[in-house]
Protein backbone atom coordinates (compact mmCIF):
# COMPACT_ATOMS: atom_id res chain seq x y z
CA UNK A 1 0.00 0.00 0.00
CA UNK A 2 0.96 3.18 -0.98
CA UNK A 3 -0.54 5.15 2.07
CA UNK A 4 2.09 5.30 5.19
CA UNK A 5 0.45 3.44 8.97
CA UNK A 6 0.62 6.89 10.47
CA UNK A 7 -1.48 8.24 8.15
CA UNK A 8 -4.27 5.92 7.41
CA UNK A 9 -4.63 5.48 11.48
CA UNK A 10 -5.17 9.83 10.93
CA UNK A 11 -8.13 9.15 8.60
CA UNK A 12 -9.43 5.70 10.18
CA UNK A 13 -9.76 7.27 13.56
CA UNK A 14 -11.42 10.23 12.09
CA UNK A 15 -13.79 8.96 9.22
CA UNK A 16 -14.82 5.49 10.86
CA UNK A 17 -17.76 7.88 12.53
CA UNK A 18 -18.76 8.97 9.14
CA UNK A 19 -18.69 6.02 7.01
CA UNK A 20 -20.69 4.12 9.46
CA UNK A 21 -23.12 7.52 9.26
CA UNK A 22 -23.01 6.96 5.72
CA UNK A 23 -23.93 3.37 5.52
CA UNK A 24 -26.22 3.74 8.00
CA UNK A 25 -28.20 6.54 7.24
CA UNK A 26 -28.45 4.78 3.43
CA UNK A 27 -29.83 1.96 4.61
CA UNK A 28 -32.85 3.69 6.84
CA UNK A 29 -33.18 6.49 4.35
CA UNK A 30 -31.95 5.65 1.14
CA UNK A 31 -30.03 8.81 1.04
CA UNK A 32 -26.45 10.08 1.78
CA UNK A 33 -26.50 13.03 3.81
CA UNK A 34 -24.45 16.48 2.42
CA UNK A 35 -24.03 16.69 6.39
CA UNK A 36 -21.78 13.94 5.84
CA UNK A 37 -20.10 14.96 2.72
CA UNK A 38 -18.97 18.25 3.96
CA UNK A 39 -17.86 16.67 7.38
CA UNK A 40 -15.51 13.56 5.19
CA UNK A 41 -14.56 16.36 2.84
CA UNK A 42 -13.49 18.55 6.05
CA UNK A 43 -11.39 15.48 7.74
CA UNK A 44 -9.18 15.24 4.31
CA UNK A 45 -8.72 19.48 4.11
CA UNK A 46 -7.81 19.71 7.52
CA UNK A 47 -5.91 16.29 8.76
CA UNK A 48 -4.63 15.37 5.44
CA UNK A 49 -2.44 18.85 5.46
CA UNK A 50 -1.09 16.97 8.65
CA UNK A 51 -0.79 13.26 7.24
CA UNK A 52 0.42 14.08 4.16
CA UNK A 53 3.98 15.36 2.74
CA UNK A 54 2.65 18.74 1.42
CA UNK A 55 3.64 17.82 -2.52
CA UNK A 56 1.50 15.03 -2.51
CA UNK A 57 -1.85 16.84 -0.86
CA UNK A 58 -2.41 19.03 -4.14
CA UNK A 59 -2.86 16.04 -6.04
CA UNK A 60 -5.08 14.49 -3.84
CA UNK A 61 -7.36 16.98 -3.81
CA UNK A 62 -7.52 16.94 -7.97
CA UNK A 63 -8.66 13.22 -7.44
CA UNK A 64 -11.27 14.51 -5.95
CA UNK A 65 -12.39 17.03 -8.62
CA UNK A 66 -11.93 14.40 -11.62
CA UNK A 67 -14.20 11.56 -9.69
CA UNK A 68 -16.81 14.20 -9.15
CA UNK A 69 -16.93 15.00 -12.47
CA UNK A 70 -17.00 11.48 -13.31
CA UNK A 71 -19.84 10.75 -10.67
CA UNK A 72 -21.61 13.70 -12.16
CA UNK A 73 -21.71 12.21 -15.28
CA UNK A 74 -22.40 8.99 -14.21
CA UNK A 75 -25.23 10.50 -12.13
CA UNK A 76 -26.20 11.85 -15.36
CA UNK A 77 -26.66 8.55 -17.47
CA UNK A 78 -28.98 7.23 -14.30
CA UNK A 79 -26.28 5.08 -12.95
CA UNK A 80 -25.37 6.42 -9.49
CA UNK A 81 -27.58 8.79 -6.76
CA UNK A 82 -26.08 12.22 -6.47
CA UNK A 83 -25.01 11.55 -2.93
CA UNK A 84 -23.36 8.45 -3.78
CA UNK A 85 -21.24 10.62 -6.19
CA UNK A 86 -20.31 13.37 -3.74
CA UNK A 87 -19.50 10.95 -1.76
CA UNK A 88 -17.31 8.93 -3.60
CA UNK A 89 -15.24 12.08 -4.72
CA UNK A 90 -14.50 13.13 -1.24
CA UNK A 91 -13.30 9.82 -0.67
CA UNK A 92 -10.75 9.95 -3.11
CA UNK A 93 -8.29 11.92 -1.64
CA UNK A 94 -8.07 9.45 1.25
CA UNK A 95 -6.80 6.96 -1.81
CA UNK A 96 -3.31 7.56 -3.20
CA UNK A 97 -3.24 6.98 -7.39
CA UNK A 98 -0.89 4.10 -6.65
CA UNK A 99 -3.61 2.31 -4.81
CA UNK A 100 -6.26 2.82 -6.60
CA UNK A 101 -6.39 -0.03 -8.94
CA UNK A 102 -6.29 -2.04 -5.18
CA UNK A 103 -9.20 0.09 -4.05
CA UNK A 104 -11.11 -0.99 -6.75
CA UNK A 105 -10.81 -4.25 -6.33
CA UNK A 106 -11.42 -4.28 -2.64
CA UNK A 107 -14.72 -1.85 -3.86
CA UNK A 108 -15.77 -4.45 -6.17
CA UNK A 109 -15.51 -6.96 -3.21
CA UNK A 110 -17.32 -5.03 -0.49
CA UNK A 111 -19.81 -4.32 -3.00
CA UNK A 112 -21.12 -7.53 -3.84
CA UNK A 113 -20.89 -8.89 -0.05
CA UNK A 114 -22.80 -5.42 0.75
CA UNK A 115 -25.17 -6.37 -1.82
CA UNK A 116 -25.73 -9.98 -1.23
CA UNK A 117 -26.37 -9.98 3.24
CA UNK A 118 -28.11 -6.22 2.27
CA UNK A 119 -30.51 -8.81 0.35
CA UNK A 120 -29.84 -11.53 2.81
CA UNK A 121 -30.74 -9.44 5.45
CA UNK A 122 -33.69 -7.47 4.00
CA UNK A 123 -35.40 -11.35 3.36
CA UNK A 124 -34.85 -12.26 7.15
CA UNK A 125 -38.23 -11.52 9.07
CA UNK A 126 -35.99 -10.93 12.64
CA UNK A 127 -34.01 -8.24 11.23
CA UNK A 128 -36.94 -6.82 9.78
CA UNK A 129 -38.22 -6.48 12.77
CA UNK A 130 -36.18 -4.55 14.47
CA UNK A 131 -35.33 -2.32 11.30
CA UNK A 132 -38.96 -2.34 9.73
CA UNK A 133 -38.70 1.36 9.00
CA UNK A 134 -35.75 1.25 6.60
CA UNK A 135 -36.07 2.56 3.81
CA UNK A 136 -33.87 0.06 1.80
CA UNK A 137 -36.14 -2.83 2.81
CA UNK A 138 -38.55 -1.93 0.12
CA UNK A 139 -36.69 -0.16 -2.98
CA UNK A 140 -35.31 -1.79 -5.67
CA UNK A 141 -32.25 -0.07 -5.61
CA UNK A 142 -29.37 -0.58 -3.56
CA UNK A 143 -27.76 1.53 -0.46
CA UNK A 144 -24.44 2.08 -2.26
CA UNK A 145 -23.53 4.08 1.17
CA UNK A 146 -23.07 0.85 2.68
CA UNK A 147 -20.64 -0.22 0.26
CA UNK A 148 -18.60 3.15 -0.41
CA UNK A 149 -18.34 3.53 3.29
CA UNK A 150 -17.37 0.17 4.50
CA UNK A 151 -14.62 0.28 1.40
CA UNK A 152 -12.83 3.38 2.64
CA UNK A 153 -12.94 2.03 6.55
CA UNK A 154 -11.58 -1.61 5.58
CA UNK A 155 -9.06 0.25 3.27
CA UNK A 156 -7.53 2.90 6.15
CA UNK A 157 -8.17 -0.43 7.97
CA UNK A 158 -5.47 -2.43 5.91
CA UNK A 159 -3.53 0.78 6.04
CA UNK A 160 -2.92 0.80 9.50
CA UNK A 161 -2.57 -3.13 9.70
CA UNK A 162 -0.56 -3.55 6.52
CA UNK A 163 1.08 -0.16 6.22
CA UNK A 164 3.33 0.96 3.15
Amino acid sequence: MALSSDAALWFLVLTLPICVWVAWNDMKFMKIPNKAVLALGAVFLVFGLIALPWAEYPWRLLSLAVVLVAGFLANLAGLVGAGDAKFAAVMAPFIPVEDARLFMILFAAVLLAAFVTHRLFRALPAIRAQTGDWESWTRKDFPMGLALGGSLAIYLGLGVFVGA
